[in-house]
């Protein structure tokens, strides 16, 4: 299931589809089907233009980054704090024996920012490989590296290094914090991944409450900006589109709580132990 979900990945960002299809166009012109050849290769440079160069990118982040609030401090500190992998590059870090961060870098940026804060909180850590064809070393491994750096007691992180995927980032942090009722786990990640995350967790049976970091727009004003390049208007949709596929094929294969999960109301965050920070009123 794990490798069939990384083939179907491969194909479901819209970038790689269209070049496919370009490619595949392009066969065509020394065939009878000539005609249809022209119309997809020139086609996929057509889409190419819209979705990297148009707003199409940020319209469809924006709505992934709005879901949940900026974290309220308000009602006191956490027990416990997840922060979720993907904000450096294992192979990079391996190969030239540093910490390799990627745009992500405020995962981690912010974990140590909050564990300062809070000295008394527990951190964990979840990353391991999602490498399908090359061997990785785990992202725990340099994220740790990293943290101890930034000041935080080696003691106080526990790296889950054994998740591909944010399903088993919530199932084996579950696991290692064995949260009790009532207490207060908070769930670092980019705010565009927050809803897959957060209906992934809640479904795993982890009551958290959403920390966004790592914005990638200003906010609704961006649903009209354009990109200047092609390539960031490009690495924009694809990133939206996988969430949004995500969100989906998550839900439909039972390991979401919903389609498309948000602050829930007040009965179920009593219910579920959620804190108030993720509740509707």
């Amino acid at each position: 299931m794990y490798y069939a979900s990384k083939a179907f990945g491969f194909f479901a960002i819209p970038s790689n589809f269209v070049i496919l299809t370009g490619i595949f166009g392009a066969l065509l012109l020394r065939t009878r089907f000539a005609r249809w050849g022209w119309r997809l290769a020139i086609g996929s440079l057509v889409v190419l233009a819209v979705i990297g160069l148009s707003p199409v990118g940020n319209a469809l982040i924006v709505p992934l980054e709005e879901r949940f609030p900026p974290w309220d401090d308000r009602r006191g500190p956490p027990q416990g704090i997840v922060v979720l992998g993907g904000a450096l590059s294992p192979d990079v870090s391996h190969a030239r024996n540093t910490v390799a961060l990627n745009e992500a870098a405020e995962r981690l940026t912010v974990a140590a920012e909050l564990a300062r804060r809070y000295p008394d909180a527990r951190i964990i850590f979840s990353g391991g490989s999602g490498s399908v064809i090359f061997a990785e070393r785990p992202e725990a491994e340099f994220a740790l590296r990293l943290l101890e750096s930034l000041g935080v007691p080696k003691g106080r992180i526990v790296a889950e290094d054994k998740s591909r995927n944010t399903v088993e980032n919530a199932r084996f942090s579950r696991d290692i914090a064995r949260p009790k009722p009532g207490e207060r786990w908070l769930l670092v990640t980019s705010a565009y991944h927050l809803p897959r995350a957060m209906g992934i967790f809640r479904k795993a049976g982890f009551p958290v409450e959403a920390y966004p970091v790592d914005w990638r727009t200003r906010g609704t004003g961006d649903v009209l900006r354009p990109f200047p390049t092609l390539g960031e208007g490009l690495r924009r949709t694809d990133t939206a589109v996988r969430e949004w596929v995500g969100l989906v094929a998550y839900w439909l294969s039972g390991q979401s709580s919903e389609l498309f999960p948000g602050p829930m109301p007040r009965g179920e965050c009593d219910r579920a132990g959620a804190g108030l920070d993720n509740c509707r009123p």
